[in-house]
């Protein structure tokens, strides 16, 4: 193979790694944005967004993060799993898997949001339970961590947060 059309091959292989680099580095930034075009705050979404899949026509979605994530909205814990799925529509997320509150010493799952504009709130609903929360809370996209949320989680949690037995934290 001559040297051009070598240089021309290396030149459209560098122009597709930047292309798929430029496109990994904007996904957080794309899936963040569209919750607001729904009438939703930015910030329900964490920062570690790997990659997502939005079917605009039945306003499915699935969302993959860097890995699992724990955020601290003011002083509610919520746990984010690796794959996040649900339906957006106009200020609504239904059918939500993959988002988790700690609600006392429970970890509940939670199964939809709605937006009260008129009242500045999100209502987020945990099968028939339901708590509202200032929208602002949200405004701003959150950081992961993986905070204390993780010594919390599960039996071994539950029974050392009660003080029922010594559990010894990992």
């Amino acid at each position: 193979m001559s040297p051009l059309p070598r240089i021309v091959l290396l030149a459209v292989a560098a122009a597709a790694a930047a292309a798929v680099t430029a496109s990994a580095t904007s996904l957080s930034g794309a899936a963040n944005d569209l919750l607001p075009k729904y009438g939703l705050p930015k910030g329900l979404i964490p920062d570690s967004v790997a990659s997502y899949s939005f079917d605009e026509a039945t306003g499915a979605f699935e969302i993959h993060l860097a890995g699992t994530c724990y955020v601290h909205f003011g002083s509610h814990l919520v746990y984010y799993e690796r794959t996040i799925t649900g339906k957006l529509s106009k200020g609504a997320i239904s059918d939500l898997s993959g988002v988790q509150a700690k609600k006392l010493f429970l970890w509940v799952y939670v199964t939809g949001m709605v937006a009260h504009p008129d009242q500045g709130t999100i209502e987020f609903q945990a099968g028939f339970i339901s708590e509202s929360l200032s929208a602002s809370m949200f405004d701003e996209v959150p950081t992961c961590g993986s905070s204390v949320g993780a010594q919390l989680r599960g039996a071994a949690g539950v029974i050392g947060e009660l003080g029922l037995l010594p559990v010894a934290q990992a």
